[in-house]
């Protein structure tokens, strides 16, 4: 048993309820609770000065705080702790939020990546929190893949699978690369290419490239394994992290600069190897609360997370939230449980056509 479970189980129904109370009335205010609030909350009619006994113990057990000089308390990472895993209920999925998910997948669109950006910006919409997606790789056989510059600092690859799915990246290309050095690229890669799935074609241009340097312009070239180095993220098992709705964090009252920090540091992919082991453990949600995950730590922020499968029962991917620790976690899990399961049903049924 932990410490928080055996703290819970040894208090009795009043302290638990005035410890819900506090716990409730900061997740839904961001502010702290005070003993006037709770006489006119609690199932029985206690004085203010009975309340300020209780709360002073539950904060001498580690469960409370008292933020600056207000008379008022908050929980403590380790009270909010107890109360998820202890006290929390879960409500129902939302009828229109389930509506506003689905929709997302209603849209006809061979682009996996186009719809993980769809969910993860009603996901953000949803939660009023920043989202992730960790989309997995596409591992069918490509059937072709095009170059085509959009600037002179920016160029699309788009790759079209044998499954019928297109995925599109944004890359920086080599400078000085011209129209016809894209599409000699572009032709090289779609000698090699068809049959093989990304995997294999990054191991087969490896020794190609070699082999036939001699035979390809050097911007091409250089075209080539800068565009490669956009499709395949070598060592790594997930081809690319989505995040939306960050300005919903920036809107919070704390620290903007750690905010833009825990970006940059996602953007970069920096520490993404542990982000991806939090759903290592199996199957359902899981809820990271302040410093209990490193990642998330500095920004004082929360981090729910659920991965996703294939119809062979794989973690293929993870979609999550990130909010302040005053996250209405009740309602936020049903969200990202319901979110990746539907994730998982669409990508399994793309699979098997």
């Amino acid at each position: 048993m932990s410490e928080q479970s055996k703290i819970l189980s040894e208090m009795n129904d009043r302290s638990r309820e005035v410890f819900r109370r506090v716990v409730e009335g900061y997740l839904e205010t961001g502010d702290p609770v005070g003993s006037r609030t709770l006489t006119r909350m609690m199932s029985e009619k206690l004085s203010a000065a009975t309340i300020r006994n209780v709360m002073q113990d539950l904060e001498y057990l580690g469960l409370l705080g008292s933020p600056h000089v207000s008379a008022g308390r908050v929980p403590t990472q380790m009270g909010l702790r107890m109360f998820v895993d202890g006290l929390m209920e879960v409500s129902k999925l939302d009828v229109s939020d389930r509506q506003a998910l689905e929709a997302t997948m209603g849209v006809n669109d061979p682009d996996v990546g186009s719809l993980l950006d769809r969910v993860g910006s009603a996901l953000s919409g949803i939660t009023h929190g920043a989202s992730l997606v960790l989309a997995p790789k596409h591992e069918a056989p490509i059937r072709h893949i095009e170059f085509v510059s959009l600037a002179p600092d920016r160029a699309l690859v788009v790759l079209v699978f044998a499954d019928g799915q297109v995925e599109n990246r944004v890359f920086t290309p080599p400078t000085g690369q011209t129209p016809s050095s894209m599409r000699e690229a572009a032709n090289f890669l779609n000698s090699l290419a068809e049959g093989r799935t990304l995997t294999e074609l990054r191991e087969h241009i490896k020794t190609q490239i070699a082999a036939h340097r001699q035979e390809l312009d050097t911007l091409a070239a250089a075209l080539v394994e800068s565009g490669l180095a956009q499709w395949e993220d070598e060592g790594q098992p997930f081809e690319r992290l989505i995040v939306r709705g960050r300005s919903n964090l920036l809107d919070e009252d704390y620290d903007v600069s750690r905010i833009r920090d825990l970006f940059d540091d996602l953007e970069r992919k920096r520490d993404i190897a542990e982000f991806l082991q939090l759903t290592d453990e199996g199957d359902g949600v899981r809820i990271f609360i302040g410093s209990e995950n490193k990642l998330f730590s500095l920004s004082g922020s929360s981090l729910v997370v659920s991965p996703y499968m294939n119809a062979d029962r794989k973690i293929i991917g993870a979609i999550g939230v990130i909010g302040p620790t005053r996250l209405n976690y009740g309602r936020i899990v049903p969200i990202v449980d319901y979110t990746a399961q539907l994730v998982g049903r669409m990508l399994s049924g793309r699979g098997k056509g």
